[in-house]
């Protein structure tokens, strides 16, 4: 396959960016709602909120392997011209994130309570969050589908199907949410049904196009054990990888437990936030997922290597009007998600750290993009681990002198450096284009 020239290739990664960027942004939207909503419930209420969806998250990110790993070998399936196999592996992976999802509620539902006991929060706010979490959990096996399905339409260079999934999704959402926490008056459980509910029909939606795709290319739709056992061996380095990657996120949650219940409700805005300027900024780098899984598994080399550089250059220019608007921005973001003075000051502080990561952010989030289109899950893994140790001490300084939210969120921009100079040392040299083999 030859090399694409500069505009077809932007023209390439534009195509499938803007949808992607959208659909990214309306994932953390779910959570950014509840945030608002919840937020005007009281401080205590946020606190718990922001526990609940730390262990979703968790859980969530260690299984993210379901839609990365998905594309990347989707798009190299397809770059090969084995259009068949590649949605037989869909489907493999949609049964695993359904099995995966049951294993994850079943542990929830009785666990929920003692695990959030863990962070050390204040009794009332671990209540809280445990009624918030147990109810979610319910909705965990769709969250995970909808995460193989989004995975498998990505690696057939289609964005747009899960666009319009998505959008949907935060609509209903919304207006659930609303009307069981505020008219009917369910508090955090109305809008953890909420969420979970619009989840379902998410899930039952993009599950429906990957299974006519299948259909279509007469691809057996029945569980196949020995697929789904490969589809997780697969993962298996993704999963290292995104445990390495969410460690860091802990233990942040669990120092902005210790700085207080202001902190941590804090927290949970500037952590939603920050989750929503960093899937606005991974647009490109699903882009060069499916682009360079595409070009590997086609042996176009040179290819590949094009679409790094210039999704770097399209990822850090958006970052910085990202950081722009955060700057812009920040006292009406301190405002809108509580009524409480003390969150709201720790908040505007910390948007403006959030604003200097977003560049760091752009680099690690593209080349994390390349680097699991080309299939090399192992040194992503590795370098997950390395990053996360080197962010360690620092955000152990932060714990041990209490130095307060802001300096929490600069002690993660030492993560974020630590990761992307260790993905770009490996992106220097060739051996990740030629992992996957």
């Amino acid at each position: 396959m030859p090399r694409s020239s500069q505009p077809s290739l932007n023209r390439e990664i534009l195509a499938l960016a803007v949808p992607a960027f959208a659909t990214l942004i309306a994932e953390p939207l779910l959570i950014l709602a509840d945030t608002l909503i919840v937020g005007h419930l009281g401080t205590e209420d946020l606190g718990g909120l922001t526990l609940a969806t730390s262990v979703i998250g968790l859980l969530v990110g260690l299984s993210v392997f379901l839609a990365y790993g998905t594309t990347s070998v989707v798009s190299r399936r397809l770059g090969a011209g084995d259009r068949a196999g590649a949605l037989a592996g869909g489907v493999d992976g949609i049964f695993l994130g359904l099995i995966l999802g049951a294993v994850y509620a079943a542990v929830l539902l009785p666990l929920g309570p003692t695990i959030l006991g863990w962070y050390g929060a204040t009794p009332e706010v671990t209540a809280l969050g445990a009624t918030y979490l147990r109810i979610v959990a319910l909705g965990l096996p769709a969250q995970l589908v909808i995460l193989a399905s989004t995975g498998v339409l990505r690696g057939l260079q289609d964005t747009r199907t899960p666009l319009r999934v998505v959008v949907t999704i935060n609509l209903i959402n919304i207006a659930l949410n609303v009307t069981l926490v505020y008219g009917v008056g369910l508090g955090i459980a109305g809008a953890a049904i909420g969420t979970t509910a619009s989840q379902w029909v998410g899930a039952a939606l993009l599950a429906g196009a990957v299974i006519r795709g299948a259909r279509a290319e007469e691809v057996p739709l029945g569980f196949r054990p020995a697929g789904v056992l490969a589809a997780a061996r697969l993962g298996g380095w993704l999963v290292i990888r995104n445990a390495a990657l969410n460690l860091a996120l802990l233990m942040t949650t669990f120092t902005a437990t210790s700085l207080g219940t202001a902190a941590l409700a804090a927290h949970q805005v500037i952590n939603t936030l920050w989750t929503t300027v960093a899937f606005a900024l991974d647009a490109f780098a699903i882009a060069a997922q499916a682009l360079v899984g595409l070009r590997v598994g086609a042996g176009d080399t040179a290819g590949a290597r094009g679409v790094l550089g210039r999704v770097l250059v399209w990822g850090l220019g958006f970052s910085v009007v990202v950081g722009l608007l955060l700057v812009v921005l920040r006292t009406p973001l301190s405002t809108v998600f509580s009524p409480d003075p003390a969150v709201q000051a720790l908040v505007q502080q910390t948007v403006l750290v959030l604003a200097v990561l977003a560049p760091v952010g752009a680099i690690a989030f593209q080349l994390d993009g390349v680097l699991i289109g080309a299939g090399d899950a192992r040194f992503l893994a590795l370098a997950g681990l390395g990053a996360t140790a080197a962010y360690a001490p620092f955000v152990a300084a932060v714990w041990v002198t209490h130095a307060g939210l802001a300096w929490l969120w600069v002690a993660y921009g030492a993560w974020l450096i630590a990761r992307s100079l260790l993905l770009w040392l490996r992106t220097r040299g060739d051996g990740w284009m030629h992992a996957h083999v």
